[in-house]
């Protein structure tokens, strides 16, 4: 469309639709919108937004957003909605939680992509879980307030999740009185969603003697005081407050697939309304396929709402970064989910890259390419600059660790291995490649320190920077060391062998330091440390 043309901008317009003869949003699922841009019957230039509801009017300028390029727009008919009524994240884990500042721009990342959830629910909050029953500090309670508005002003629904399982008596009626009352002091703030996760827990003992009279023992007798629980809440608060969303609930057993005397109990006690999060047929899913999910809604005999443990990592101070697309979701799970809600990496911003993925899976989970997606992400990081995206390409490359795939640096590792193929065959095919893989590995770090915009990724990924830049360094060396030892050159063998040596042994010192401890960060475990061990096996053979 020219920059000089006359443009109007009209949001839930019939009248312009019609002008550029394209049909309008009704019967579009919630969420949904029609974005159109072009030059209409009057001769003008159009640009219309209208929803199926305010969140699709919401999404439409989301996706003006991203096709606003200089002073030029496309002209297009964009008609979309989303697969999953429920996208999102759960700050879920283990660890230090984000600090609330954090939040509020995952907030504003989450609406930016079209995402609806975010379910507060950190492991580390003390009156969440262990202090369930202490009302939050005035501080807190005004620092929730503030999320739950921006969440608002989001189109985001801010979930607060309490967690009393470890310590409530369930048939107590002070205990079920402490709970309303801390649920009521987040409705008075804004929170209008809640979650009871009874997960993490061990339910084959009760906190108190009332509970072994009344329930029983067993897993069984568990599900029945943890219904009875979930019901007097769904009955007597979330019933009673219009505009609650349904209440949620992360079951003690979460990752089956088959039924139990816990999931058919719990299946035929909790209320129907009730909201069931299921993290897969394991804690930490590989594949989720239709059938399974369709097995879980069967099992649990209620909506059943997906809580993925990706790109979370399975330890409280992890090592390694996980920015690897999301996989392993069989195309089409929006037939047997109400959502997903993906439980993030402890570093926010970070985790943003494959949050991106996330996200367009969530809304189109049929055409979902990972690859494609991940490109998307890095560009999007990247703000546009093709050099930086290359160079977060190649760091994000030996930051892949995934649950969801068990490659490590697949890229990379596809270059190593193209050059031992021709290296052990007597050639010297894929050294150029190499190199210019480890080069760019090397120098990968110092380009996003002097162009990436985004301080607060750097200051996250600091020491994964550093020991990424160190093993390219190492890498380079090995090179040099086999081509050294093929070429019967002695002492400049000898010289790369111990560069190699000092630099891969500095590249395994760097850390960090996560709530209050200091760890070894790892880049591309068994994939540079692999290559510098056969570089030198290598080496010593040709010297013989």
């Amino acid at each position: 469309m020219s920059a000089s043309a006359v443009l109007t901008v009209s949001v839930g317009s019939a009248v312009g639709l019609a002008s550029l003869k394209v049909p309008d949003a009704k019967g579009l699922p919630p969420g949904g919108y029609v974005l159109a841009i072009g030059r209409g019957a009057d001769g003008q230039a159009h640009v219309v937004l209208e929803g199926a509801d305010a969140a699709g009017t919401f999404y439409a300028a989301q996706t003006l957003r991203r096709l606003v390029r200089g002073r030029r727009l496309p002209s297009v008919a964009v008609r979309d909605w989303p697969s999953l009524a429920i996208r999102g994240v759960v700050e879920g884990f283990y660890g230090p939680p984000w600090p609330d500042r954090e939040r509020l721009a995952m907030l504003d990342f989450l609406a930016a992509h079209k995402l609806n959830a975010y379910v507060y629910s950190p492991k580390d909050d003390a009156y969440a879980r262990a202090r369930w029953r202490d009302p939050y500090p005035a501080g807190r309670l005004a620092a929730l307030h503030a999320l739950a508005a921006r969440a608002t002003a989001d189109h985001v629904t801010f979930t607060y999740a309490l967690s009393p399982g470890l310590s409530i008596c369930f048939s107590s009626a002070t205990d079920l009185r402490a709970v309303f009352a801390k649920l009521e002091s987040l409705w008075a703030v804004g929170v209008r969603s809640f979650a009871i996760p009874l997960d993490d827990i061990d339910y084959r003992r009760f906190h108190c003697r009332g509970d072994d009279a009344r329930f029983g023992s067993g897993p069984a007798a568990a599900a029945t005081a943890q219904a009875h629980l979930l019901n007097a809440i769904d009955r007597a608060f979330v019933a009673t407050h219009p505009g609650a969303g349904r209440l949620i609930t992360v079951p003690t057993e979460y990752a089956n697939v088959a039924s139990t005397a816990y999931t058919r109990t719990l299946a035929a006690l909790l209320a129907p309304d009730v909201v069931v999060e299921w993290t897969g047929g394991a804690v930490f899913a590989r594949s989720i396929s239709r059938a399974e999910a369709g097995a879980a809604r069967g099992v649990y005999g209620h909506d059943v709402l997906l809580w993925d443990n990706y790109p979370v990592a399975d330890e409280r101070v992890p090592r390694v970064l996980r920015l690897a697309p999301y996989r392993g979701r069989e195309p089409g799970l929006s037939s047997a989910l109400l959502g997903i809600t993906a439980n993030p990496m402890i570093q926010p911003e970070a985790t943003k890259i494959p949050l991106f993925t996330i996200a367009d899976y969530a809304w189109n989970d049929s055409a979902y390419d990972p690859g494609r997606s991940w490109a998307a992400s890095l560009d999007e990081f990247a703000g546009g600059d093709a050099a930086v995206a290359a160079a977060l390409r190649a760091f994000a490359d030996v930051d892949y660790a995934s649950a969801l795939d068990p490659r490590q640096a697949p890229e990379l590792s596809a270059r190593i291995a193209a050059f031992w193929r021709s290296w052990k065959a007597g050639g010297s095919r894929g050294v150029a490649a190499l190199r210019v893989s480890f080069a760019a590995l090397r120098d990968a770090p110092r380009l996003l320190r002097a162009r990436l915009a985004d301080a607060r990724f750097l200051a996250e990924t600091s020491p994964w920077l550093d020991a990424a830049r160190t093993w390219g360094a190492a890498g380079l060396a090995a090179i040099d060391l086999l081509q050294a030892s093929r070429a019967g050159r002695r002492a400049d063998a000898q010289a790369a062998a111990r560069a190699m040596r000092a630099l891969g042994a500095r590249a395994r010192s760097f850390s960090d330091v996560q709530d209050g401890r200091r760890f070894p960060v790892e880049v591309a475990g068994g994939v540079l440390d692999a290559f510098l061990a056969d570089a030198l096996a290598a080496a010593v053979a040709a010297s013989r």
